[in-house]
């Protein structure tokens, strides 16, 4: 689920993938479902293919985000709680202990919070590859 979803540098929110174009992309904003499009000169990353720092290698942002949910019992973080930077190491730590300090920024960490809040408020939760495509990728 994570491979469709799309942080597009300089653009506030997530985006889904709807399609190809020539030279470009159709995205869909999950918030408010409006459709644009996003250039080859925009820096577009999928969210499946960003890890977070720790100190036995990276973890992919979908075990992080389960990590969260399963914490939080899939409902939204309040962002207030978030403000010092003592509160998003305190957070961090709680869900991903053995996390890179000197690699994991605290725009990081709220950049995660934010990303967090937009998919569950969007109903999106399912932060895993399903078997099935877990599969599909081995026999590949």
């Amino acid at each position: 689920m994570l491979k469709e979803i799309l942080a597009i540098s300089g653009r506030p929110g997530l985006y889904k993938l709807v399609t190809y174009g020539k030279n470009v992309i159709i995205v869909e904003n999950i918030t408010d479902k409006k459709r644009s499009t996003a250039h080859q000169r925009d820096k577009v990353i999928s969210l499946g293919d960003i890890s977070m720092y720790t100190e036995s290698g990276d973890k992919p942002l979908g075990e992080v985000l389960e990590a969260i949910k399963t914490k939080y019992d899939a409902k939204p973080l309040n962002t207030a709680d978030y403000k010092s930077p003592e509160a998003l190491q305190e957070f961090f730590k709680g869900v991903v202990p053995d996390f890179d300090v000197d690699r994991v920024y605290n725009t990081d960490i709220k950049k995660l919070i934010n990303w967090y809040n937009l998919l569950i408020n969007s109903g999106m939760t399912d932060f895993l590859p399903k078997e099935e495509e877990k599969e599909e990728t081995k026999s590949e």
